[in-house]
C-alpha cells in the first residue's frame, strides 16, 4: 500500500494493561491474529486480519496507564510541522514527534474539543495494509465531540480537508475530504450522549456479520453501547471492549436506505 495522502486515517493502535486478553478477545471477534511483539519497541504487537496489517496493540508505557483507547493516527509528510499546525490551529500535542526506528515518525495531539489522534510520518511502515471494508481491517472514523464549530474549523487548518455537511439539519454531521475522497466524520454528540463520556475519535472495523460480531464481543465480556442499526453505510454496533476501549463494528454488505444528500460546508 502506498503512503497515504495528507489527513488520510492510515493506523490505529491501543494500550492494554492485559494485551494477551486483548489479542484474545480481538482475535476472537475481529478474526484477527498477531505478530511477534517487538520487545525493543514495548513490547508492540501487530495485528493481521487475512495476513495483512491491520492495527497493533501494546502495553502501557510505565506512567501512562490508564482507561484502554483506540488511537486512529492521520497521515503527514511531516509530522513536525503538522504539530505545529497543530498548536497553532489552538489544538494541543501530547507527544513531540518521536521517531519510531525506521517504520516513521509519530506524534500524539487533541483537538480543541478534547477528542485524541495520532499523526503518523511513514518509513518503512506506511499503516493499514487491509482494504477499506475488508473483514477484519479499518473502515471509517468519526470524531465525536461536544465543540462542532472548533473542531470543523480546527481540522481543515491542520489537514488539506474540504468539509460537506449532511443537507437534514436534524443531524449535525460534517465530512472532510482529501482529493475528492471522503477520510473522516465529525458528529457532535447532544444531549443524548452521557454527560461523563469525553470527546473521542470513534474507530470502525469492518465484519462479515455485525450481529455474530456483537454476540460474539458480548459473550466475551464486552459491552455493547448502540445498535445493530441499519444504514446506507452497512449495519453497525458500537461496542466497549473488555478493558474500556470503545470501538465499532460494520457490515458494509448490509445496506439500508438512500444515501444523505451533503453540500458543502459554508
Amino acid at each position: 500500500m502506498a503512503v497515504q495522502p495528507e489527513g488520510t486515517p492510515c493506523w490505529a493502535d491501543a494500550m492494554f494493561a492485559d494485551v494477551e486478553g486483548a489479542k484474545s478477545f480481538y482475535g476472537d471477534v475481529l478474526g484477527w491474529t498477531f505478530g511477534e511483539s517487538s520487545s525493543e519497541f514495548g513490547n508492540y504487537t501487530q495485528a493481521y486480519a487475512d495476513g495483512k496489517a491491520a492495527a497493533a496493540v501494546v502495553p502501557p508505557m510505565p506512567g501512562a496507564e490508564g482507561q484502554s483507547a483506540w488511537c486512529l493516527y492521520l497521515a503527514s509528510p511531516d509530522a513536525a510541522a503538522t504539530a505545529e499546525k497543530v498548536r497553532a490551529s489552538g489544538g494541543e500535542v501530547l507527544m513531540e514527534p518521536m521517531q519510531v526506528g525506521e517504520f516513521g515518525t509519530m506524534a500524539l495531539a487533541r483537538d480543541p474539543g478534547g477528542a485524541v489522534f495520532g499523526i503518523w510520518q511513514a518509513g518503512s511502515h506506511e499503516g493499514f495494509e487491509t482494504e477499506m471494508g475488508a473483514p477484519g481491517g479499518y473502515c471509517w472514523g468519526e470524531v465525536f465531540t461536544r465543540d462542532p464549530k472548533k473542531v470543523d474549523t480546527f481540522y481543515p487548518s491542520v489537514f488539506p480537508y474540504t468539509t460537506r455537511k449532511f443537507d437534514d439539519e436534524s443531524m449535525d454531521f460534517s465530512m472532510f475530504d482529501v482529493q475528492g475522497k471522503t477520510v473522516l466524520g465529525r458528529m457532535a454528540m447532544g444531549d443524548d450522549f452521557p454527560p461523563e463520556l469525553p470527546a473521542y475519535l470513534n474507530v470502525y472495523f469492518a465484519v462479515p456479520d455485525c450481529d455474530a460480531a456483537v454476540a460474539k464481543a458480548t459473550e466475551r465480556g464486552g459491552v455493547l453501547r448502540f445498535g445493530p442499526m441499519d444504514s446506507p453505510f452497512g449495519r453497525f454496533a458500537a461496542l466497549s471492549d473488555p478493558q474500556g476501549a470503545a470501538f465499532t463494528v460494520i457490515d458494509v454488505t448490509t445496506t439500508e436506505g438512500e444515501m444523505p444528500a451533503t453540500s458543502p460546508a459554508t
